[in-house]
Formats: structure tokens, sequence, C-alpha cells
């Protein structure tokens, strides 16, 4: 099968296009017939070695997390799906190597659930990653009917979902984002709020009762901004910060969840959740993918058809 590689740590112009053996597939896993895969700064930052003293990596990486595709085939003792099915995942095994930019990827079932009906397999493979950072940082914080939240960075991939998953909760959300994406927050139902100096000034004036909960997106600053915003005992959570717990706030990491996906899935199809999909590239494009998420400038996700 056609997959994309890298043999050692290094930039984006070391991927290649390249064939690999098909993967295995064991007890409790599927086979994928990959349909699209969602980028994400992880990958690449993977790949730059920036990770490796938290993951394992065994070259040469296949790398990818994010799927959306067809099960293909099923492995041994493994009833959860069938050939033909639709699924999508945040396929994360216990070391990095066989992802997704692939043609086939070996899934276990644990880390995938039934697409969502209502998206493409392209805002599907956006999903994942995103959808289950943002989801489980907003149900670990607790946020609630009633309740105001500050979501830091809200315009992005992540924080867009957040903002969409708090308010489906019935929460008040206020969003920072820069003034070109204001109008899209308030689309999304928050409250925009302009990054930079007097930015705790601007949302003590929207909400002069008070905030509940403070959601990071961000880094650099972003856990001592909310801290200055939230009322005292409110929880902070970041997903950017890797300190934030020598902050005395809290710092997470997307877990896989086939209860989680679930629950991404129905939010979508009941209109609740929209994946903005910013750019589509085939498999063989992955440098320049990841060389738009460096960039930092795509507003939706940046997703690989294969």
């Amino acid at each position: 099968m056609k997959a994309i590689t890298y043999s050692s740590y290094g930039t984006p112009t070391a991927l290649e296009l390249v064939d690999v053996p098909e993967p295995k597939v064991g007890p409790g896993e599927v086979l994928v017939r990959v349909r699209a895969a969602g980028v994400n700064p992880v990958d690449w930052k993977l790949a730059a070695g920036f990770l490796g003293h938290v993951l394992e990596v065994r070259h040469p990486v296949i790398p990818g997390w994010d799927v959306a595709g067809v099960v293909e085939a099923v492995g041994p003792d493994t009833d959860d799906y069938a050939v033909g099915d639709e699924v999508y995942g945040y396929v994360r095994k216990e070391w990095v190597q066989l992802g997704t930019y692939a043609e086939l990827v070996s899934a276990p079932v644990r880390t995938l659930a039934r697409k969502p009906a209502t998206l493409t397999f392209e805002e599907a493979a956006g999903l994942p990653l995103a959808g289950l950072t943002s989801y489980q940082a907003v149900t670990r914080a607790g946020v609630s009917a009633g309740q105001t939240v500050v979501i830091h960075s809200a315009a992005g991939g992540v924080g867009s979902l957040g903002v969409q998953i708090a308010v489906a909760l019935g929460a008040r959300v206020i969003g920072t984002a820069s003034a070109r994406n204001h109008d899209y927050l308030r689309s999304l139902g928050a409250e925009p709020v302009l990054y930079g100096d007097g930015v705790a000034e601007r949302v003590a004036a929207l909400a002069p009762e008070g905030v509940d909960v403070g959601l990071d997106f961000y880094g650099e600053g972003g856990v001592e901004l909310l801290q200055s915003i939230v009322r005292p005992g409110g929880p902070v959570i970041s997903v950017a910060d890797n300190d934030a717990g020598d902050k005395g706030a809290k710092h997470i990491w997307a877990r896989s969840s086939a209860t989680d996906l679930t629950t991404l899935a129905e939010l979508a199809d009941t209109g609740r959740i929209t994946v903005k999909v910013g750019h589509v590239l085939p498999l063989a494009e992955a440098g320049r993918a990841w060389e738009l998420s460096a960039a930092g400038q795509a507003r939706g996700k940046i997703v690989l058809t294969v």
C-alpha cells in the first residue's frame, strides 16, 4: 500500500510517499480503508522531535492519528464492526509508528466510532483529535448550563469546537480572538473579545458577575490570563501549556474514547457542532499540509484525501 513516511526526526521535506506492507489486524482491531486523514500540529511536532521525551517513537513512522474511512476487514474476536461500515477515529496506539497517512490503517475498536452520517469523510477526518480535546476539556472542567466560560483562542480548530460544545451544554461562552474572527465566533454562539492588552478588563465588562470556567487552547500566558479572570476556586484547564499543573491549573491530553467519539458524532448529526475544513490536499502533498499547519494561518482543518 501507499503511505507517507519519515525515517528520522526532521522537517516536512523529509516526508516520502512510498510502498509499505499492509498492516496486520489483531484481535479487537479492524482494518480501515482510509478515505481522509486529518492533519494536526502534533503530527509535525512529533516528526521534529519535540515530543520524543513523552511519546515512544519508532522509525520509520507513518504519521497521523485522525482518520475517516470504511472497514475493509475485521480481526479475530472482533464483532464491533462489519466490513463496509463507515467509521472515524483517533487512532493513537501504544507507540508512534503506524499512523493514518496511508491507504490502510489497523485501528483498535476502542479508538473508533461510527462516522457522523451528516459529515463528509473530509469533515469527519477533521473532528477526532480536535473534537476529543475540546470535548474532554469542557467536560473535565464540569461545564454546565448557566455557567459563564471563557475560551482563550476560541477561533482555532480546537477552540471553535470547544465553543460549540459548551454552547450545546447551555453555557454562556466568551471567546478571545483577533478582530477578523469575531463574526465567526458570533456565528458559533460565542461573545468575542479582542486578544491583547486589556483583554481581562474587556471580559470583566462583559461578565461583571464573574466567570466560572477558563479553558486555554493557546498557551504562552493563557493560564495566567484565565486565572486572573476566573472566580476563585473556578477550574482553569489548558491543552497547550505543559506547565499548567505547576501554575495551579490542569493540563490535559486528549484520550482515545469510543464513547466520546460517539457523543461528538451525535452532536454533529443533530447540528450542534460543525467542522470547518480549510484545506483539502492529496496524500502526496502531506509536506505542504504540514507547512500550512506550521504557519498557523489556516482557518479550519487541514485534511489529506487518500
